[in-house]
């Protein structure tokens, strides 16, 4: 058998040291190993935001000093997450109902309802809003809530449709983790009455809510953003 040579000898003593270093300063499976946050990565989310000026930032106070007794036009600490079906066939159609500015067709009030995302048809987010502002998408949660859209006509439409069911999960799980809100607090707009953030000092408004994303979805909807991972310090 050839000897090695000496050079060829201190080469391979380097890398068996250097093999045992890094064997070494890698933590043990099971014993205080640092493992990455499941499902909680920013999914990619598209600017398209409506336009959102000093005017209706002030109707949108005055709103919120009507319907919740303090004049605020700005989200802060949001605790829920409110699923929605825009009854529309695409993103873009979506958008162009939130922009303009005007009282909206079933409450006649200002400013125009909008929401902070939507799904769209492919998969692909899009923000709408930016976060620490406030939308009308849920009476009796708009001061807290943050509103997501799916484009589509049915609950089906999300739950049957793969990419834009992953997306919509991926953007919820992402948001519940960045805030803190637990998967009990991600709610369909049909659960909006039973949530115990739900604050309406208006009356005639105080069981008023839509029937989409029903219970029945929700819990399927649920039951998928669980499998993704827990947050730190939420459920």
């Amino acid at each position: 058998m050839k000897r090695p040579t000496v050079a060829a000898a201190a080469a391979l003593t380097l890398l068996l040291c250097l093999a045992a270093a890094s064997s070494a300063a890698a933590p043990a499976a099971g014993r205080g190993a640092a493992t990455p946050r499941r499902g909680s990565a920013r999914p990619p989310i598209a600017k398209w935001l409506i336009p959102y000026g000093p005017k209706r930032k002030r109707e949108m106070a005055a709103y919120s000093l009507r319907h919740y007794g303090r004049a605020q036009w700005r989200l802060r600490h949001p605790h829920v997450i409110v699923e929605h079906i825009a009854v529309a066939p695409s993103a873009a159609v979506v958008h162009n109902i939130f922009a303009p500015d005007h009282p909206d067709p079933e409450l006649h009030e200002l400013p125009n309802v909008c929401a902070h995302f939507v799904v769209g048809n492919t998969g692909r987010i899009f923000q709408l809003v930016n976060l620490r502002t406030r939308c009308r998408h849920t009476v009796g949660l708009n001061w807290t809530a943050i509103g997501i859209e799916h484009a589509g006509y049915s609950d089906a439409d999300v739950l049957d449709n793969p990419r834009r069911l992953r997306a919509s999960l991926r953007l919820t799980q992402y948001l519940r983790c960045r805030f803190g809100i637990p998967v009990r607090d991600v709610i369909g707009h049909a659960e909006s009455l039973s949530s115990p953030y739900h604050h309406e000092r208006v009356p005639s408004l105080r069981s008023q809510t839509h029937g989409d994303f029903r219970h029945s979805s929700m819990r399927v909807y649920r039951r998928k953003l669980r499998a993704l991972g827990a947050c730190p310090g939420t459920g």
